[in-house]
């Protein structure tokens, strides 16, 4: 009988590092509509959601947010959210000030090494009026940089290169301009990225209330269904063991093919 439960332990131990290695990893770089106090890398991003609301919004739980329900929902992992509130994808930010330090353009080498990478930007270029730019698709300069077409071509390059065997989405938010939708989807079929559009999303304060969180999520599956791709399990099923950042399974992190392991305690931003 011991033997017996000896071997069944061991069965149980295996089973859940190989269920461990089995989890894809998600990770996104994103402007304030993925953030959420607490579960960003670095901490020092600036952030819009927050468990006490400080903006106007019904949004108080990880649980709630996009992100968290698409991972959950197809039983994946947060590898890391690199999101940054008010960040453009040009170095160009509001008030045309300088967003070297914040852009996605800056953060799009610090993702780890996901399976899957959401990118959820271009809203803050709209709204901050960055300069658009021509299509340029290489030998960047500098000063490319801080207008829209050259960045995006350039984040584009850069993550297709960089992140091999990774799956790249690109998220477009509804009601921007119209010269940035096309930019956008003229710049992703260039790179063969395949350009989630968003259409009619809940917001309060511009930004996605409870319900655009989950009209986002079920808008993003419906794409993937859509598309027959075979990489994404749209069954909904949930582990009990885990959930979808993974707290549980701290001891089994060297099993997962990130680079920056998700924190195991969360911490304050």
């Amino acid at each position: 009988m011991k033997k017996a439960s000896t071997l069944l332990l061991l069965v149980m131990v295996y089973g859940s590092i190989c269920f461990a290695q089995e989890r894809k990893l998600v990770s996104i770089l994103g402007d304030s509509y993925s953030t959420f106090q607490g579960y960003l890398q670095p901490d020092t991003n600036f952030v819009w959601y927050f468990t006490t609301p400080q903006h106007k919004t019904d949004v108080t739980s990880v649980e709630q947010t996009w992100w968290y329900k698409f991972i959950q929902d197809n039983n994946y992992q947060l590898c890391v959210n690199n999101s940054f509130s008010g960040s453009t994808i040009c170095n160009t930010g509001y008030r045309k000030e300088d967003y070297t330090n914040r852009s996605f353009i800056a953060r799009m080498k610090q993702l780890g090494k996901p399976n899957i990478i959401f990118i959820f930007g271009a809203t803050n270029d709209s709204w901050a009026g960055a300069p658009i730019g021509n299509y340029k698709y290489a030998d960047w300069t500098k000063e490319d940089l801080y207008q829209f077409r050259p960045a995006m071509a350039c984040m584009l390059d850069s993550m297709t290169t960089n992140y091999h065997n990774t799956q790249i989405y690109f998220l477009l938010n509804d009601s921007l301009k119209e010269s940035i939708n096309e930019s956008v989807l003229t710049i992703c079929k260039y790179y063969h990225i395949d350009c989630i559009t968003l259409h009619n999303i809940d917001k309060k304060g511009g930004h996605p209330s409870i319900k655009g969180m989950e009209q986002i999520n079920n808008q993003i599956k419906e794409f993937l269904k859509q598309k027959g791709s075979n990489n994404f399990r749209m069954d909904n099923r949930r582990s009990n063991k885990t959930d979808a950042v993974g707290y549980l399974f701290d001891k089994f992190t060297e099993h997962y093919k990130c680079s920056q392991p998700w924190p195991t305690t969360k911490h304050s931003v």
